[in-house]
């Protein structure tokens, strides 16, 4: 039996992976209103992926980070933060007496303190290292790596709906043609002399 929970739901063409923070503009008078819910009852919503390629109806549970502008006319600038992913069953027209919709959702209960293997976390080690980026203290996650590799929604979409070891295989993949990459960049500088 599938657990589903209905819960407020805010469908857009993004993707944000559990860990991703995303700018968001709040404009129309239903998200106003969901992002009142937000700051004052400190809900989280669903950001369903809305496209056409999405067959599995995949989307993202986010909590509201911070506000970053307030506008005269109502509209707001936010920072949304992922803390899960799901799957939605249902999408309703509207969420119990709101403006927003709602969904009937299976969440993914994503465990960002599960450590990735010794492989994957040398090869992000490598990466890191090479874009003179400093890794932070604390266990990386299989989605702090794919945050960090910034993927497109489509690669991410391939990356959620494959298997835990294909996506470690994913990952591993990505990493390397990235490291390749930075490795090219660093030789071009000196083959180039600027006049």
């Amino acid at each position: 039996m599938i657990d589903l929970i209905r819960i407020p739901i805010f469908p857009l063409a993004i993707f944000p992976l559990p860990g991703e923070m995303v700018p968001l503009h709040i404009f129309e008078p239903r998200y106003r209103q969901l992002l009142d819910d937000a700051e004052k009852r400190d809900i989280s919503f669903g950001i369903f992926f809305n496209h056409v390629n999405n067959t599995h109806k995949l989307g993202s549970l986010v909590k509201l980070e911070s506000v970053i502008k307030r506008f005269s006319g109502g509209e707001s600038d936010i920072i949304v933060k992922c803390i899960d992913l799901f799957e939605m069953e249902t999408l309703h027209r509207t969420y119990k007496d709101k403006l927003y919709p709602g969904g009937d959702v299976e969440l993914h209960n994503i465990d960002l303190n599960q450590p990735v293997g010794d492989k994957l976390q040398q090869e992000f080690n490598l990466y890191l290292k090479l874009l003179l980026i400093t890794h932070a203290e604390g266990v990386t996650s299989i989605f702090n790596i794919a945050n960090e590799l910034s993927l497109d929604n489509e690669d991410k979409m391939k990356f959620v709906e494959s298997g835990s070891e294909k996506r470690k295989l994913f990952l591993l993949s990505r990493l390397r043609y990235q490291t390749h990459l930075v490795l090219q960049a660093e030789k071009s500088k000196d083959v180039f002399h600027l006049n």
